[in-house]
């Protein structure tokens, strides 16, 4: 079975790498640059190491061209969402588009998604495409399937090769070589969606979900923090109770939490449902950041010099998809402080392409009236007291994630 990967990034290359042990597999980028440091052995994400990279069999494609006709297609390409909060599909449709040009209708191959989408998406938008700009018949020349990605970046234990994959097909036999092809990546095995809009579906919740239960910890922090209560005292309690669900608040970024939910709000919308639990709780983790930045700002009294440690959306990655620290970072500027940022994992030339954020490597030898430690990193909470000593006489240690609880030298506040 020859199988060819669409976008190889945060999900496709760690699918394609896990498939490549089993199938021929091809896998195409419309990043030259990106396909050159993958041949090269070198992985920006840091989700696959270099001995990895150079052991697979897996192809690389720039050109879908010099791809061979394929048995199935896999596309992994992003989702985002657009200024005012809606779905972007112009990646999908664009990867449809490329997809649609490259089936052999003799080999009746399988076009399946694994990018998140709001239900329909896969049978109502995509499979029309194909067939628009292929002339080919749907369910005669090929057929449609989806298996939602799970990726979570920087996790070395939920991989993509040990979890469970729920997959679907438009029809059982499609639905058997989805099972053919996905049972031998993951040794945790397959769940049969009953439709492919089932599995569309359980994708948008399980993100929406997770957003809606930290929004609830984002706003209890918010209710306490005016009473001068730290919520980790509050959840260090009630956690002792046998069915306390551990969610902690704090900043929800990335390309998943803080986007997937406006996918599902989209669907209801458009059916005429009022999506109020879904969006109260996106108003509430969006403005997080800004609150934050304010709660900041009232502790140290004035503007001054203040120290960003962390601008990815989450430690230990170099992801800085979606980051809500940008808008930590805003918000301290727009109240007077002058804003320093430091990040061992940001791409410098990415931060300030993205948000116009200079990353500074040199940030850890002075001192500074706020040091905020917005993003736990290793490499900080290494660093132990050390980072006390980044902070000026009378300044204020911000520890946002309640990473260094244990912290002496310095005046510490936590949420």
């Amino acid at each position: 079975m020859k199988l060819v990967v669409v976008g190889l990034g945060y999900v496709g290359l760690p699918l394609a790498v896990a498939l490549a042990r089993h199938f021929e597999v091809c896998g195409i980028d419309i990043d030259i640059r990106r396909i050159a440091e993958l041949r090269d052995g070198q992985d920006r994400t840091g989700e696959i190491d270099a001995a990895t990279l150079r052991e697979s069999s897996l192809t690389y494609a720039s050109d879908p061209a010099d791809c061979p006709a394929a048995d199935a297609y896999i596309v992994t390409v992003p989702t985002p969402i657009d200024a005012a909060n809606r779905p972007d599909l112009g990646a999908v449709m664009s990867a449809t588009r490329m997809v649609a040009k490259m089936i052999e209708p003799a080999r009746r191959p399988v076009v399946i998604y694994e990018s998140t989408v709001y239900p329909g998406v896969t049978e109502d938008l995509c499979g029309p495409e194909i067939e628009t700009v292929s002339g080919l018949t749907r369910g005669r020349d090929f057929t449609l399937g989806y298996s939602p990605e799970r990726i979570n970046p920087g996790d070395r234990e939920h991989t993509v090769d040990r979890i469970v994959k729920v997959i679907a097909g438009e029809d059982e036999a499609t639905t058997d070589t989805l099972e053919a092809i996905y049972g031998k990546a993951t040794s945790a095995g397959v769940f049969r969606a009953a439709s492919i809009k089932a599995a569309e579906a359980a994708k948008a919740i399980e993100n929406a979900q997770r957003d809606i239960n930290i929004a609830f910890m984002n706003e209890i922090t918010r209710i306490f923090g005016s009473i001068d209560l730290s919520v980790w005292d509050v959840l260090a309690a009630a956690g002792t109770k046998w069915n306390f669900l551990p969610f902690q608040p704090g900043l929800v970024g990335g390309h998943c939490i803080g986007v997937d939910p406006y996918y599902l709000s989209h669907l209801a919308e458009q059916l005429g449902h009022d999506p109020r639990v879904i969006l109260a709780g996106r108003d509430t983790n969006d403005g997080m950041a800004r609150w934050i930045a304010e709660r900041i700002h009232d502790r140290a009294g004035k503007a001054g010099s203040a120290l960003v440690l962390g601008l990815t959306f989450k430690e230990n990655v170099p992801d800085l998809r979606n980051s809500k620290v940008a808008d930590l970072i805003a918000g301290l500027t727009e109240l007077g402080h002058i804003v320093t940022v430091h990040d061992p994992h940001a791409d410098a030339a990415e931060a300030t392409h993205e948000y116009g954020v200079t990353v500074d490597g040199d940030a850890l030898d002075r001192q500074y009236d706020v040091v905020v430690l917005a993003v736990p990193h290793a490499a900080y909470l290494e660093m132990g007291d050390e980072l006390a000593g980044l902070v000026a006489q009378d300044g204020l240690f911000a520890d946002i994630k309640n990473g260094m609880p244990t912290l002496t030298g310095a005046t510490r506040w936590t949420l």
